[in-house]
């Protein structure tokens, strides 16, 4: 059988190195999707069809291999929050988070454009924050980090020192569950370690 090959519609340099550390290699083609463009009101199908959108745009131009498309939200308090729009909001979102936990959301689509079958699902894991003092949040607002990543924090960077614990699959925090990923490819007929490079 020939191997497929694999196409990520994320700028996310984590969730390549993720992917290729997991023994998969795939090219990276951005999608360029409107995030604000989607009024969707429930956290979960909005980070789901964010997902899907990105994979399909990117879908539209191949015709041989398996889009991986996500997307990464948390919510807190009911409201879902993507990126930092500065490093006011990161100290501002930071405050509210001390002591508490959210729930890290990213929706993961794969579309096989051969068949042109289309899965998608949500991933779940529950994040606790720490409790870092204002001047640890000055000082993480300040780096390149806070600006790129949803909530923002991360588990696998600068913020990872402020995250007491989470439930759940780090992967998914990081930006792709690989478990989740498997059962994707499985229901397109496509075992995982048939894509290992």
């Amino acid at each position: 059988m020939t191997a497929r090959s694999l196409v990520l519609a994320s700028a996310s340099p984590a969730r390549l190195r993720l992917l290729r550390e997991a023994g998969l290699d795939p090219t990276v083609v951005v999608s360029g999707f409107d995030e604000d463009s989607l009024a969707i009101t429930d956290p979960r199908e909005l980070v789901e069809q964010l997902a899907v959108n990105k994979a399909k745009l990117v879908a539209a131009g191949c015709t041989d291999e398996l889009i991986i498309g996500c997307d990464s939200m948390l919510l807190f308090d009911g409201a879902v929050l993507g990126k930092a729009a500065s490093t006011r909001d990161v100290v501002e979102r930071w405050q509210r988070f001390r002591g508490r936990t959210g729930v890290l959301l990213t929706g993961h689509c794969v579309i096989d454009t051969t068949t042109d079958a289309l899965v998608s699902a949500v991933g779940e894991t529950t994040i606790r924050f720490g409790t870092p003092d204002d001047s640890e949040l000055a000082a993480y607002a300040a780096t390149d980090e806070a600006l790129r990543v949803a909530g923002p924090f991360t588990i696998d960077g600068r913020a990872s020192a402020f995250v007491d614990g989470i439930d759940g699959d780090a992967g998914n925090v990081i930006g792709i569950s690989l478990p989740l990923l498997r059962l994707l490819l499985a229901k397109l007929g496509v075992q995982v370690t048939d894509l290992w490079s």
